[in-house]
């Protein structure tokens, strides 16, 4: 379960000198679990105190004084003493705001106690904060759903997940190899990365128990809705949910969301769902340099869902549509290798300071130009392409790649490793203009290796 989280607490751990850890994530992405699997893992004494059940710890949070607050700790039931090497564990931190801002004393005043916070629509309680925020004080980890490894791995797959992460580009991938993981990869399309589907789809193999899994996990963040939705109409953000879950990977017109509504309202609507983490924004950047994120326009963006799983259920594609689904079909007409390329993207940058992804779209009286994803990576702008087919039906991605001057760009489909050199023509301000690049095609289940395969191709040139 999420090894590139468990390896970072380790890390951070271990450190002679550590910030606080802040956890942010969606709801039921597993971020108190991670952290008792991690002291669990390396025997390291755990105290867990959910303020959610003690609320009048705010009085004793608000002194800003760690050793009064370990002082009172120590007194709520079955927690004990705190000694030297134990993980403080502030679950549902947002609960108390205050909790916050002491982050920054005991960074301070007592470094050698390891302190983690992390809390169900955290984003919320630091948007209102009316509180001064312990800038540098506090370090943070982002956390979403289990990869497709990650999957792999739980469910006892583990010499495909090894041919997963320890994949060089050039290595041969055997049919019998490739197969499976087309398989598998139904397989996850289908339980998405939630912990707990991946946990009940272990025990029992059992899609229809999968199912009960995320029609509760949907109850609750329908339900999280006038938490933070105020006096809004939860009718109409319910609408935009599943609007959100229907469209991935279309540009969003307010007015296919509803005629009814203003854009102002909807573009609301859309802020708040991307605040709980429920959806996220793929937003347009001209993409003329890095960061991507300097030249966004944001008017013009796509969405994508947290979770593949989650999106089809709320679509109300079962196991049958999925595992029956044509394979282009499922990669040129739907939008479920789109989330799950976006959703590994979102996965492999979690960690950067420009984390958020980008694409490119050109609209023309005429024609329009879209590339699915634009990522910077070792000091490269790469696109990203999830298509099936020849080059010759790359129109955009030679586009782009004319436009911008690149040289690498990646194509994500059903079909073995494969590298081909692109000679082509495009039209710029009306005139002929030669594009001359390399196109990496990677099966969609090797996603998680595209830096090291952008790493070995930069070290080729």
């Amino acid at each position: 379960m999420h090894r590139k989280q468990l390896e970072f607490l380790s890390s951070w751990f271990n450190k002679k000198k550590r910030k606080p850890l802040v956890i942010r994530g969606a709801r039921q992405v597993g971020k108190s679990t991670l952290v008792e699997m991690f002291a669990r893992q390396n025997q390291i004494a755990i105290c867990t105190v959910n303020l959610e059940r003690y609320p009048e710890l705010k009085a004793v949070f608000s002194s800003k004084d760690p050793q009064k607050i370990i002082q009172q700790i120590e007194f709520l039931p079955n927690i004990g003493s705190l000694t030297p090497g134990t993980l403080l564990f502030l679950d549902e931190i947002q609960a108390i705001p205050e909790a916050i801002v002491a982050l920054r004393y005991f960074y301070e005043d007592m470094p050698e106690l390891a302190v983690v916070g992390a809390g169900s629509l955290l984003e919320f309680a630091l948007r209102d904060h009316s509180f001064s925020m312990p800038v540098g004080r506090i370090q943070y980890l982002h956390m979403g759903p289990m990869t497709f490894s990650e999957f792999l791995l739980a469910i006892g797959e583990k010499q495909l997940t090894e041919l997963i992460l320890i994949y060089e580009f050039g290595q041969e991938i055997g049919e019998v190899a490739h197969k499976r993981l087309l398989n598998l990869l139904r397989s996850y399309y289908y339980t998405g990365g939630m912990p707990e589907a991946v946990a009940v789809f272990v025990e029992s193999r059992s899609y229809k128990n999968v199912s009960e899994v995320h029609r509760s996990i949907i109850d609750t963040y329908r339900d999280d809705f006038p938490k933070y939705a105020g006096s809004r109409n939860l009718n109409r953000l319910l609408n935009v949910f599943n609007f959100a879950a229907g469209n991935v990977g279309v540009k969003v017109k307010y007015s296919n969301i509803s005629s009814q509504e203003q854009s102002v309202t909807l573009k609301k609507d859309i802020e708040l769902l991307t605040m709980a983490r429920v959806i996220s924004k793929v937003v347009h950047s001209h993409c003329s340099g890095l960061p991507l994120q300097a030249d966004l326009q944001d008017k013009v963006y796509k969405l994508l869902f947290l979770d593949i799983g989650l999106m089809n259920a709320v679509c109300g594609l079962d196991w049958p549509a999925v595992s029956e689904m044509e394979e282009v079909k499922l990669i040129n007409q739907g939008a479920i290798a789109e989330q799950f390329i976006g959703q590994h993207l979102q996965a492999l940058l979690s960690d950067r300071a420009n984390r958020e992804l980008t694409y490119w779209l050109r609209e023309g009286r005429t024609a329009n130009a879209k590339v699915d994803f634009v990522i910077a990576m070792r000091s490269s702008i790469i696109p990203v392409e999830v298509k099936s087919g020849a080059s010759g039906s790359l129109k955009s991605l030679h586009q782009f790649m004319g436009t911008k001057d690149a040289s690498l760009a990646f194509k994500f489909d059903q079909n073995l490793p494969s590298v081909q050199h692109i000679d082509t023509v495009i039209k710029e301000n009306k005139q002929r203009k030669p594009v001359s690049y390399n196109l990496i095609s990677l099966p969609l289940y090797l996603v998680e290796r595209i830096e090291n395969v952008v790493l070995k191709q930069e070290n080729n040139l």
